[in-house]
């Protein structure tokens, strides 16, 4: 059926919604996605854009191409999504600079209730749905306490977490922001982020080049990773949805030891603009913190984010029925 320009200006709104959550670890623009109804369109859309475009396009024109493919909806849908995540990346980093805890608490409260969220849609529980919890859960956590296997400014290390995180946009429950946490990259995004807004507003094309080379690199990455994962994932998800769904709770599980607010500083690493900046850290209990722990505030916030989720949940389920 043919859209309106109202109905593209909805599918922009979001778009929107999709890019806030893409920025926050724990929630999965997959699943704002599902929640709002475009879930089916654009895995659907995704996997049907191919080379063979330029066929249609020489053979048909252009403007047949653009409506085979569907790619006014992707145009609206990522408008949204891009304008979203740029606008939220300064907040990101003002937030993880001036009031850490907080912010660690609300994203750790977020992941608690996914974990809810995800794990109860195990429908049956046997000694492989339980093994792959157990074994997503310890590989999780490991990739928390190991050292970076690269360091996050580089641009082949971008490739390849644009190419993982990308996963956030197949499964509902997967936040790509989260991934990009375990793999110790998530302020680098947002630097990079932050660094093509400041570019884009002073028209500094030092500042502007250095970001998109960049981008380029982890959209080279997630093109990549959304062609090769898209249709094994969806036929995991059709033929071992209990494992699967196992697999997804237990990395969220080992990933609440990175987002534990109160960390101690075991390493440091000089980062590409020379900049002092943790590489690796170690949870420790708020009675250890050697500042203010917080202990009030951070509950709350802990609170906030998984209310939010659990609002989340109540909205997916009224749309279902």
């Amino acid at each position: 059926m043919q859209k309106s320009l109202k109905d593209y200006i909805v599918i922009a709104i979001k778009g929107l919604a999709m890019g806030a959550a893409d920025v926050v670890p724990g929630v999965s623009g997959g699943t704002i996605a599902f929640i709002s109804g475009i879930y089916e369109e654009l895995i659907e859309t995704i996997n049907k854009i191919d080379l063979q475009f330029f066929k249609v396009w020489k053979k048909e024109g252009l403007k047949q191409a653009w409506i085979t493919y569907n790619l006014s909806f992707i145009v609206a849908l990522f408008s949204g999504i891009a304008i979203s995540i740029l606008s939220l990346a300064k907040l990101i980093k003002w937030l993880l600079f001036n009031e850490p805890l907080l912010l660690w608490a609300f994203f750790f409260g977020l992941v608690l209730a996914s974990i809810l969220y995800i794990g109860k849609q195990i429908s049956t529980w046997n000694i492989k749905v339980f093994g792959s919890l157990l074994i997503a859960s310890v590989l999780s956590y490991t990739i928390t306490i190991v050292e970076p296997i690269a360091s996050p400014d580089s641009n082949l290390y971008l490739l390849f977490c644009g190419f993982i995180a990308i996963i956030a946009m197949i499964l509902p429950g997967v936040s790509g922001a989260f991934i990009l946490l375990l793999l110790g990259a998530y302020q680098t995004f947002i630097d990079i982020l932050n660094q093509l807004r400041d570019g884009l507003v002073k028209l500094d094309f030092d500042l502007l080049w250095g970001a998109i080379s960049k981008i380029i690199f982890i959209a080279i990455g997630a093109i990549l990773g959304l062609k090769l994962f898209s249709k094994i994932l969806n036929w995991m998800f059709k033929n071992h949805k209990n494992v699967t769904l196992a697999v997804l709770t237990g990395f969220m599980i080992g990933s609440l030891n990175k987002l534990w607010p109160w960390k101690e500083v075991l390493s440091w690493r000089m980062n590409s603009h020379d900049q002092k900046v943790p590489l690796l850290e170690k949870s420790i209990l708020p009675n250890q913190y050697v500042q203010d722990p917080q202990l009030i505030n951070v509950i709350v916030f802990v609170c906030i984010g998984f209310v939010l989720i659990l609002g989340l949940e109540r909205i997916a389920a009224n749309r279902r029925k």
